[in-house]
C-alpha cells in the first residue's frame, strides 16, 4: 500500500493501521521525511515523480491523504496532485481511496448531505476538493472518494488542529457551523478497509464521517470540558455541512464513532 502524505495527521495513522492489518506500506511524506516512517519525499504536484514511484512500487492500493488547505501551492496540490495520483493508480490498476471533505458543500441545504448531492463549494479549498473529486473519478471510475469531516484525535493521542483550537482561550468558535467529526483511528481503519478485496465493488463517492452533528462551539465545549467563547460564523463560510454516512455504516466492519462517544470512551478504539 502506498499512503501519500505519510507524515500528516491522518496519513501517519493510516500507515499504522495498515501495517497492523498486514499490509506492506510505503508512506512518503509530502513536505519532509519522517525517520522510521517515510523513506522519501513525494511532491504530488509532480506527475512524473508520482508516476515513477507508483510504477516502481506497483502497489495493490493507494490511500491519498496528501493535501494543502491554503497557501500558494494549495490548489495545485489538491487538484493536480489528486489527478496525478489517480492517473498513476490507473496505469498499474491499483485500488485508490481518495480523501475528500464535507466543505465541497455550502451548508445551506438544511439536511445532511448524501453522496448524490451536487457539490456547491463556496471556499477556495472546497472548490479545489470538488474539482479533485471530478478529476479522480474521470481518470479512475473505480476509485473511492471518501468525503469526511473534522478529524479528531481524542484522548490519548496528540491533539489535532481542531482540538488545539478548542483549548485556545483566545479562540472564538462558531455556534452555527455544524460538522460530523470523526476520530482519526476510526477514519484510518475505514480507509484501509476500503482497500480490501471484499470492497472492490465499492466505487465513487462515499461519506465517511462520525454520526454526531456538532457545531464547532459544541465540539469546543466537549474537548475543553468547559464553556468556550462562541459566535455566529461569517456568512461566507460553509455552515451546516452534516454528512449522511449511513451507506458507509452499512458497508464497513469499521464502526465510525461519534465525538461524544470518543470522549466518553477515552479516545482510540481498542
Amino acid at each position: 500500500m502506498l499512503v501519500t502524505g505519510g507524515s500528516g495527521h491522518l496519513g501517519q495513522v493510516v500507515v499504522e493501521v495498515a501495517r497492523s492489518a498486514g499490509w506492506r506500506v510505503v508512506g512518503p511524506a509530502f513536505s519532509r521525511p519522517v525517520p522510521g516512517l517515510a523513506e522519501a519525499v513525494l511532491d504530488v504536484r509532480d506527475a512524473e515523480s508520482v508516476a515513477r514511484l507508483v510504477e516502481g512500487l506497483r502497489p495493490a492500493a493507494i490511500v491519498h491523504t496528501a493535501y494543502l488547505q491554503d497557501g500558494p501551492y494549495a490548489r495545485a496540490t489538491v487538484v493536480d496532485g489528486s489527478a496525478a495520483v489517480a492517473q498513476a493508480a490507473a496505469a498499474v490498476r491499483a485500488r485508490l481511496v481518495q480523501v475528500s471533505t464535507d466543505v465541497v458543500f455550502d451548508g445551506r441545504l438544511g439536511r445532511p448531505y448524501v453522496e448524490a448531492d451536487v457539490p456547491t463549494p463556496i471556499t477556495a479549498y472546497g472548490e479545489a476538493k470538488a474539482e479533485a473529486e471530478d478529476r479522480v473519478l474521470v481518470r479512475l471510475p473505480d476509485a473511492v472518494v471518501a468525503r469526511t469531516s473534522l478529524i479528531l484525535a481524542g484522548p490519548g493521542r496528540p491533539p489535532s488542529t481542531h482540538e488545539r483550537l478548542a483549548r485556545d482561550p483566545d479562540a472564538t468558535l462558531y455556534t452555527n457551523e455544524v460538522r460530523c467529526p470523526v476520530q482519526v483511528d476510526d477514519l484510518a481503519a475505514a480507509l484501509v478497509e476500503l482497500c480490501e478485496d471484499e470492497h472492490a465493488g465499492v466505487a465513487g463517492v462515499l461519506h465517511v464521517a462520525g454520526p454526531d452533528a456538532l457545531s464547532r462551539y459544541d465540539l469546543g465545549v466537549l474537548v475543553a470540558g468547559h464553556a468556550v467563547r462562541g459566535a455566529p460564523a461569517p456568512p461566507d463560510r460553509p455552515l451546516d455541512c452534516r454528512l449522511d454516512s449511513s451507506r458507509a455504516a452499512s458497508l464497513l466492519r469499521t464502526r465510525l464513532r461519534g465525538a461524544r462517544e470518543v470522549w466518553a470512551g477515552g479516545g482510540a478504539a481498542a
